[in-house]
């Protein structure tokens, strides 16, 4: 009975495992805070990186047809290509407007009108990768 009890606990325990640990990592991303509350669809994401009252940085990396889902930047923000490539911001009521993110250039974004919605897509075939630095106050 008990080698059967290990047995079924050595077959189950790796798969509850993973999923502990997968689940851990999504509650950390999703912890409330908002750039973790902006995570991506797919597997496209965001990682914040730090937080305090008057900037908050992030980490995007942007996979091809994999968007960032529909969000809003009450700030405006700074955009450092860390792998660059061809972004295509959609506007939920249907504009497009098209980046290139050069790597290693950085690029200043404004706020967004109150109610607008984009998703950020990356037009390339490879991934892009770029750390977000949005100002919490403006002067």
């Amino acid at each position: 009975m008990k080698t059967t009890l290990l047995r079924v606990a050595l077959v189950l325990l790796p798969p509850f495992a993973v999923y502990g640990v997968m689940h851990s990592q999504q509650a950390a991303q999703n912890s409330g805070s908002p750039a973790s509350s902006l995570a991506g669809m797919g597997n496209s994401q965001r990682f914040l990186q730090f937080e305090n009252e008057e900037v908050q940085v992030w980490k995007s990396v942007i996979l091809p047809n994999q968007p960032l889902g529909m969000h809003h930047h009450d700030h405006p923000r700074v955009i450092v290509a860390l792998q660059g490539g061809v972004i295509n911001l959609v506007e939920q009521n249907g504009p497009t407007e098209r980046q290139v993110w050069e790597t290693g250039h950085a690029y200043w974004l404004p706020s967004m009108l109150p109610g607008a919605m984009h998703a950020d897509v990356n037009a390339g075939d490879k991934p892009i990768e770029v750390m977000v630095i949005e100002l919490e106050k403006e002067k």
